[in-house]
């Protein structure tokens, strides 16, 4: 579903219940690896209200250093696992003229959490699309402009969806307002796992 001509791509239900369990399992088996940590705001030092970590050769962090990439984990000092091929190969599925990615951040998100209006902009080059994937409660998802400020529009995205932010949109503001609990059985005790997939060097 084209949400906007020449920038989203929103791809309903693209995962099946089965590959959304999957991936999960894929996921959790590299926690403790590359457990999630809880990343700060640059400026302020104010914890985000959700928990992160990354896969693949490098990973985006944020905390009184700015925001970045960086090779190893905050908190272990170890490199970042390997980016699974479960979700390696959606990116080959619906991309498959773009670069591999090197960079996956997966978020997770409780009932609570949210997600500021926010640019993905520390990667090196704007022309390779973003691709994010949806597991477990539904999330109202907003998004802008490339500038700050400005009409927005929000829809939901829910377990087992894809969405491409490319082409005029690749630098568009955008971010999560809530999250829906107990709109999916995906995940034992609820809440939502964003994983996004990036060309980040």
């Amino acid at each position: 579903m084209l949400i906007r001509p020449g920038g989203t791509e929103l791809y309903t239900d693209y995962l099946s219940l089965a590959a959304q369990t999957d991936m999960v399992a894929a996921v959790r088996s590299l926690l403790n690896a590359a457990p999630l940590y809880t990343p700060t705001m640059p400026r302020t030092g104010k914890s985000m209200s959700v928990r992160m970590t990354n896969f693949g050769k490098t990973g985006w962090m944020s905390d009184h250093k700015g925001y970045r990439y960086q090779v190893n984990h905050p908190d272990t000092g170890a490199p970042w696992p390997d980016i699974p091929e479960s979700i390696l190969s959606v990116w080959r599925d619906l991309l498959p003229d773009q670069p591999l990615p090197d960079a996956c951040l997966v978020n997770f998100y409780d009932q609570d959490a949210k997600m500021g209006l926010h640019q993905d902009r520390d990667e090196q080059d704007f022309s390779v699309p973003v691709l994010s994937i949806s597991l477990g409660d539904t999330a109202l998802f907003r998004l802008g402009g490339t500038k700050r400020g400005g009409k927005t529009q929000s829809f939901r995205l829910s377990s087992g969806d894809v969405m491409l932010l490319r082409g005029e949109d690749r630098l568009a503001f955008h971010g999560i307002d809530r999250i829906y609990p107990g709109t999916s059985q995906l995940l034992k005790n609820g809440g939502r796992i964003n994983v996004t997939l990036r060309k980040a060097l």
